[in-house]
């Protein structure tokens, strides 16, 4: 069983990284099962006893990320632990940033950046405590906030991420967790 296992591993880190590079290659759209069962060396077969289609495939990628990457995006419980939080979500970007790229970038599915977003923002309302009397409704504030960490992430990865990551979570701070918190949650 156990060296069962670790084929059906090895096959789904294949698979995935044939779909990483031809995403990046050509953008997921025009990606085909065929083109990503022969980058991995696989048989166009195999990949229907792991998956029933190319979105499967990613939808196992993203949940690979996903849960690390939304922990990462979420405001932490102190402003002084916020520069660090946003050094460590820009490390891990950095770590990561093939596949960052397919899930945030312009060539990746537009599906699974809403599936991203959605989960997002609903982590955030869930783990930050609205502000009495705030200026900005919460719901409002947690859209702001991961739309706004979604971009400052794809403009860097876009522009080859020219500023190391500890300045980036300082630039993070700055221009989205510090005045969020001022209008809509308690910090």
């Amino acid at each position: 069983m156990d060296a069962q296992d670790r084929r059906v591993k090895r096959t789904r880190i294949l698979l995935a990284k044939a779909l990483i590079a031809l995403t990046l290659e050509k953008g997921y759209d025009a990606v085909t099962i065929r083109d990503i069962t022969q980058r991995a060396d696989i048989g166009y077969a195999t990949f229907f006893r792991h998956y029933h289609d190319k979105d499967a495939l990613l939808l196992d990628v993203l949940e690979v990320v996903l849960e690390e990457l939304i922990e990462l995006l979420l405001p932490p419980s102190s402003e002084a632990d916020s520069d660090q939080m946003g050094t460590l979500l820009f490390q891990y970007v950095q770590e990561h940033s093939e596949v960052c790229r397919v899930l945030l970038g312009s060539r990746g599915s537009t599906s699974m950046t809403r599936h991203i977003f959605d989960a997002a923002t609903k982590r955030v309302l869930m783990n930050r405590t609205p502000a009495e009397n705030a200026v900005v409704p919460p719901e409002i504030a947690a859209h702001h906030l991961v739309a706004s960490s979604i971009a400052l992430i794809q403009w860097w990865l876009e522009h080859d991420m020219p500023h190391p990551p500890e300045r980036m979570g300082m630039i993070y701070h700055a221009l989205i967790i510090r005045p969020t918190d001022a209008v809509a949650f308690i910090s």
